[in-house]
């Protein structure tokens, strides 16, 4: 078996090193990452902007631009988040908290440095998954229903809340507050809930409102306070590239980020965003460092950069053996196969075995690509840390209005992009972390939506779920996240208590 998918992926690259779909895989990769850098288009948005363009294209050079696009557009939304604290999409906010950091440390190539050379790993990790297990994962994603989902969601929340941040408490609270925003506007049963009355409020609280609000606006707040002169940031020269020792040192959280990405990206609909948010956890929970987490912490940002790489891969194995959107993109992706007369599911790997491969060839190709055009560029992209703030911080607020105001064209959700952002401005100051919150409205509707049909399917009996082992398995590692981080804070409290 092994034989004719090595035969078949090797036919893959033979399509793509053609100098034809080469050029298209670097204009992909390329735009992608320019597009990646503006919030509010995301990598859905940016593959829903090439549909136009693939219509002139051969079905091969269509899904390679595609896959090209894909790759860079989620390195290019990492960038934003650690030069700005801007992030351009769910799976870049992470990037925010240890990335930005070291930005401000002057440590900014380093950071950009890792998170292209965690993707180009991550993204090889997830490609050689896609190939070998692709068939076998899927199958197990097959396995994944409603309480499995409810399990997952209600894991991630545990393991985020007991490890981002200083208070567990807090980040409860913080929590709570993302959940309840979620609630907002109609829910699944078309019942309105907390609108006030106005239409506008019916779809809800629309997500980049609040972390753009949370993340960016905060921070120009806060550097509004405190530098109102013409200093520049302080960017050290030598810091500009990374140190052998920093990857070498960072090197294991990148393939622990590669695999835990991979695996959740393969879970329909679960996303890079969780898959980072999760790595991060992971991260924390087994450092010997944990208070360095949130302080500039390289490995805050190689894991997860990495994970959310490797989850763009991962959500391709049940769209392509299923043919199920793992994701908002791939389901772009399953639009576009269908405008190339391509049909996704079990009979795409015998009918179409060059699309299978190239598109897995591509997704390869893509990711060196990222390197060569991104680890030259880093100097250039540091050198914005040299505008004057006065000028920089204008520039941020107008790149975030108009990535509000093109997503959905409200001046409702600018309105609270500045309510979220005085929020967020307060919470920093009190100390509240802020990713709960992000977390808290990304899964609220997944995890409210699981727990009703995990309900019907059980007739109303909710302990039924304990009799399934995904459940079990994703239980128990919710326990551990919480029970670990205060056995060590109170190893921490009795060694402090002896001195």
């Amino acid at each position: 078996m092994f034989d004719v998918i090595f035969s078949n992926l090797i036919d893959g690259f033979k399509l793509v090193l053609d100098v034809k779909y080469l050029t298209y895989a670097l204009f992909g990769s390329f735009l992608g990452t320019v597009v990646g850098v503006l919030p509010g288009i995301g990598s859905a948005g940016a593959l829903a902007m090439m549909l136009p363009i693939i219509l002139v294209l051969d079905p091969l050079g269509s899904v390679f631009m595609l896959a090209a696009t894909y790759t860079g557009v989620m390195y290019g939304g990492s960038t934003a988040s650690i030069l700005l604290r801007v992030p351009g999409d769910t799976s870049a906010v992470i990037a925010c908290l240890d990335g930005h950091e070291m930005a401000k440390q002057g440590n900014a190539g380093a950071a950009l440095c890792i998170a292209a050379i965690g993707s180009y790993i991550a993204g090889t990790i997830a490609v050689v998954g896609l190939m070998i297990l692709g068939p076998f994962v899927a199958d197990l994603a097959l396995k994944f229903s409603a309480p499995e989902y409810l399990a997952l969601y209600i894991f991630a929340i545990t393991a985020v809340c007991s490890l981002v941040g200083n208070s567990m408490i807090k980040a409860l609270l913080a929590m709570t507050f993302g959940l309840m925003i979620s609630t907002i506007g109609e829910d699944i049963m078309g019942v309105r809930r907390f609108t006030m009355g106005s239409v506008l409020l019916w779809d809800g609280v629309q997500f980049l409102s609040v972390t753009l609000g949370l993340f960016a606006i905060s921070e120009v707040i806060i550097n509004s306070e405190s530098i109102i002169s013409k200093e520049k940031r302080e960017v050290l020269k030598h810091r500009v590239f990374i140190k052998l020792k920093e990857i070498t040192y960072s090197f294991w959280s990148i393939i622990r980020g590669g695999v835990i990405g991979f695996i959740i990206g393969v879970l329909p609909g679960a996303g890079a965003g969780i898959a980072s948010f999760v790595s991060y956890s992971t991260e924390r929970q087994i450092s010997k460092n944990p208070e360095n987490f949130g302080k500039g912490e390289i490995k805050g940002v190689a894991g997860p950069e990495s994970a959310n790489n490797a989850a763009s891969a991962g959500a391709f194995v049940p769209m392509l053996a299923l043919g199920v959107p793992g994701s908002a993109t791939t389901a772009v992706m399953l639009g576009a196969f269908l405008m190339l007369d391509i049909q996704a599911g079990p009979m795409l790997f015998i009918e179409r075995p060059d699309v299978v491969w190239g598109l897995v060839a591509a997704l390869y190709i893509g990711n060196i690509f990222l390197l060569i055009l991104n680890l030259p560029l880093i100097s250039l992209f540091v050198r914005i840390l040299y505008i004057p703030m006065y000028l920089l911080l204008p520039i941020i607020t107008i790149i975030c209005m108009l990535g509000i105001y093109s997503s959905d064209q409200l001046t409702l959700s600018l309105y609270l992009m500045c309510l979220f952002g005085i929020i967020g401005y307060y919470m920093r100051a009190s100390e509240y972390p802020l990713a709960p919150v992000i977390l808290g409205v990304v899964l609220g509707s997944r995890m409210e939506e699981s727990f009703r049909q995990t309900m019907i399917m059980n007739q109303g009996n909710f302990f039924q779920i304990l009799d399934r082992p995904i459940v079990l398995i994703f239980f128990g590692l919710a326990i551990v996240s919480i029970m670990v981080p205060l056995y060590f804070n109170k190893i921490k409290l009795d060694a402090s208590d002896v001195d």
